[in-house]
């Protein structure tokens, strides 16, 4: 019977753990909440200036009509011929291409949420080739204007006029890419008639000022490609199909540069089947990211809530058990539910103050309540001292796994393992079943 009793107190211990585990995904829940609102904060800076870019070209087009005779057999059986007309545009590439431009970041705010945003200052030289594909054998073809076409994901970020040069003379950007409408947005410009067998806009030099919203993306159109982009933003992120090949990431900005081949990108092969605007192209990428992502830390933290309860249960035990001081049920759980509160504080002040400053504060204010309200249970400040040092030792071990991402499973194992290895030292000598006889 006394056995029963002391499985029924575990029991009991246990059950409190599971329903603490209520306000814990609630508050899970609320980090989510939060976290989705300013994703809703980064789609209306979105929706009122610009979202991330993805540049791509400039690229060449060339409409065309091909000929052809065609024999065919009417229904009497006699033997024609006719006339099949074939429209299309030849999509052309550069030979080379360079991309130029810094990057000046600046910080809009939403109620309490910043966004990352951008002007991007940028310069680029393309070369194309000048001679005439091949034409089809027995095809005659006739050569329309050709166009330049320059997409933009949100042609909204364009500041001001596009300078544009094609063969040293002044040209200038029309809305919409022409053929390429509904499938690439961006902007397009005329050049000059075919003449012979050269087709104009062999170098293209072009300048503009480009707005947009925490991602830049540049497509490497050309059969080389070379992208340096600068910036006085400290924290940088490179993604996309393609790292830089150098980079240097100071406290003052950062300094990249690409140099991406054809033969390393099916680019040019994805833009000759591109059919919609959401085609999936090779592309680098640089994200303008918020070093310390408050909602990601905070979730982070939030996993671990049920491990604090767990451990400080586990003390409050071995503490009930071994020195014979009853604890009730009640009071583990307003524990509990001041341990729950911490991953509130913590959320709520690092919405208004930097991450570690909020986390110093939630941490003193519930080691501080914990303190004051364990005298009174333990019935003594020595014991309820004792308590709070292990609580702000696992604060402080929270802390070290939230920053420490690379290395939090490492920490995470060790700190589990020590803490088994204390309980079984501290218990080495307990008595169980002794312990049973005697509990009341």
């Amino acid at each position: 019977m006394k056995s029963l009793k002391l499985a029924l107190r575990f029991a009991i211990v246990g059950a409190l753990v599971l329903a603490l585990l209520i306000p814990l995904s609630m508050i899970g829940g609320k980090i989510a909440e939060r976290a989705a609102f300013r994703e809703q904060a980064v789609q209306r800076i979105a929706r009122s200036t610009a979202g991330a870019q993805r540049l791509v070209g400039p690229l060449r087009a060339v409409p065309y009509l091909d000929l052809r005779q065609e024999a065919w057999v009417d229904d009497t059986g006699v033997s024609r011929t006719r006339e099949v007309r074939e429209e299309g545009v030849l999509l052309q590439t550069p030979l080379a291409l360079e991309v130029h431009g810094r990057l000046t970041p600046e910080l809009r705010k939403v109620g309490l949420f910043e966004v990352p945003t951008y002007k991007w200052d940028a310069r680029l030289a393309a070369r194309f080739g000048t001679a005439l594909p091949a034409v089809p054998a027995g095809n005659t073809r006739r050569y329309g204007v050709p166009y330049l076409v320059l997409g933009l994901s949100d042609v909204r970020g364009l500041l001001g006029v596009p300078q544009l040069q094609v063969d040293g003379q002044p040209l200038r950007f029309q809305p919409g890419t022409r053929a390429f409408n509904g499938r690439l947005a961006g902007v397009s410009a005329s050049l000059p008639a075919i003449a012979g067998e050269v087709i104009p806009g062999r170098r293209v030099q072009l300048s503009f000022t480009l707005a947009g919203t925490q991602g830049l993306e540049v497509v490497p159109v050309a059969d080389d490609t070379r992208v340096q982009i600068a910036s006085a933003w400290p924290h940088p992120s490179f993604t996309g199909d393609f790292l830089p090949v150098q980079r240097s990431v100071r406290a003052d900005g950062f300094d990249a540069q690409w140099a991406v081949s054809s033969l390393a990108s099916q680019a040019q092969t994805q833009l000759q089947q591109l059919k919609t605007a959401d085609t999936r192209l090779d592309a680098l990428r640089v994200e303008l990211i918020d070093p310390v992502d408050v909602y990601t830390l905070a979730d982070r933290a939030s996993k671990y809530g049920i491990l604090f309860v767990v451990l400080t249960f586990v003390g409050f035990g071995l503490f009930e058990l071994i020195r014979r001081l009853p604890i009730h049920p009640l009071q583990y759980l307003l524990v509990g539910l001041a341990l729950a509160m911490f991953f509130l504080l913590l959320l709520s002040l690092s919405e208004h103050v930097a991450f570690w400053i909020a986390y110093v504060v939630s941490a003193l204010a519930c080691i501080g309540v914990q303190l004051v309200y364990l005298s009174g249970v333990l019935r003594s400040w020595a014991r309820a001292a004792g308590f709070a040092t292990g609580l702000t030792a696992l604060y402080g071990a929270l802390y070290g796994l939230l920053v420490s991402e690379d290395n939090a499973l490492l920490m995470g194992a060790l700190l589990l393992f020590g803490v088994l290895a204390l309980i079984m030292w501290v218990t080495r000598r307990v008595d169980w079943y002794a312990l049973s006889a005697e509990l009341r």
